[in-house]
């Protein structure tokens, strides 16, 4: 799995999940949601045949990307 940002401020960050659909995804998604922090969360497939997912994450009072690793780790 590859991680392109695209966006990068204080409080939101917008990424791309190089080469995965839904089932990764989608389990990052709820394991960002769990964390307080976290105000939005969201991923997106541009195309049905697309392989890449496009997250958007808005988080208050934290990094985002400091979310990102945390909810990360927390699957590992």
């Amino acid at each position: 799995m590859e991680i392109e940002v695209i966006k990068d401020d204080a409080d939101y960050l917008e990424f791309v999940l190089k080469g995965e659909r839904h089932t990764f995804p989608n389990l990052l998604k709820t394991k960002l949601l769990e964390d307080k922090s976290v105000s939005f969360v969201s991923y997106l497939l541009k195309h049905p045949f697309d392989d890449d997912s496009v997250f958007s994450l808005r988080t208050q009072g934290k990094k985002p990307k400091k979310a990102l690793e945390d909810a990360l780790k927390e699957i590992e």
